[in-house]
């Protein structure tokens, strides 16, 4: 596929979509940018690419996308932390479904068909087996992974009522940060246990550590941990699968391989130069035990392959990139 289209991306001032909306660009992709920054920062845009709009307000999303022909959508634009969406709950149901029924009906309305959704794991709840493939039943178990589990609903029914084709890409844990780029994560407040770590370090002052009685070989939770620029090359591939003619999907974005917190402390550590300073918390609310993805489907629908998966060149990555911000 070497057609120039034009993407519309949500979210794209965040952490991921931003990642996303550089390699979109790198691959000869033309990009608008949509996002409140609320949560996003001004300063990953450039400004002639960014509008800044909420994703609730459907009649300015409908304007900028009948304003010029888009190809297609990348939708990133959600609340994103499990432990908040357990505290509230109606927050995330306004934002991460009612923003998307706000966009879906913009897209409707401007005839844009062909969307890739940034969609996450935490739809499958607690799975019954691991490695987790796309068969395991949608069974959430925190609101963040409801409101998710309500789009890729929603987007069936927009396939069947308006063929309105989607990928839709379960993540794992995204992390580290694009060396090309110059991007990484900055949220605020954090919540991701990388970044959170490399603070720890920077301050001294120790990271909690969400609980040690789960039942894994070291008693913290199990995650399979993905380079954000491996995910940015996925929704790029994504993308180029929908405009060559792909047909709705749902896939598992991550490496298949999973790691415990207590690797990644070490990896950290290791990354950073001196050990990470922790302690260990009560579990969090909504946090399953063990999350690993099988990513078969996506390999060989989409021919891809992740190019990192050491967990101390992740780690590197992202220590790069916060002390270059620390400065």
């Amino acid at each position: 596929m070497n057609k120039m289209a034009r993407i519309l991306v949500t979210g794209g001032a965040g952490y991921i979509g931003s990642i996303c909306a550089y390699h979109l660009l790198q691959a000869g992709h033309d990009v608008v940018v949509v996002d409140d920054l609320s949560r996003g920062h001004r300063h990953n845009v450039a400004p002639e690419r960014l509008r800044q709009v909420n994703i609730l307000d459907t009649g300015k999303l409908t304007e900028i996308l009948a304003a010029q022909p888009f190809d297609a959508v990348m939708h990133f634009a959600a609340y994103i932390a499990v432990g908040e969406s357990v505290e509230s709950p109606e927050l995330y149901f306004a934002n991460n479904v009612g923003g998307a029924v706000s966009l879906f009906r913009a897209m409707r309305e401007s005839g844009v068909s062909r969307l890739v959704f940034s969609s996450t794991a935490a739809v499958y709840g607690h799975p019954s087996r691991s490695p987790i493939t796309e068969a395991e039943p949608i069974a959430p178990v925190n609101p963040y992974g409801e409101s998710k589990a309500a789009v890729e609903r929603m987007l069936g029914w927009l396939d069947r009522a308006s063929n309105l084709r989607s990928v839709s890409l379960r993540y794992f844990n995204a992390c580290g940060a694009d060396a090309d780029s110059g991007l990484g994560e900055q949220h605020d407040p954090e919540t991701h246990l990388i970044p959170l770590l490399l603070r720890a370090v920077h301050t001294g002052k120790p990271a909690t550590l969400f609980g040690d009685d789960y039942p894994t070989a070291d008693g913290t939770c199990i995650r399979d941990y993905i380079h954000v620029t491996d995910l940015a090359r996925a929704h790029v591939l994504a993308l180029e699968y929908l405009l060559d003619g792909g047909a709705t999907v749902s896939l598992n974005v991550g490496t298949g391989r999973g790691h415990s917190v207590r690797e990644v402390v070490e990896a950290a550590g290791e990354a950073c130069g001196r050990p990470v300073p922790y302690n260990i918390g009560p579990r969090r609310a909504g946090d399953s035990p063990e999350l690993v993805a099988d990513p078969a489907r996506l390999k060989s629908l989409l021919g891809w392959q992740p190019r990192c998966t050491d967990l101390r060149e992740i780690a590197s990555s992202a220590w790069e990139f916060f002390t270059r911000r620390a400065k």
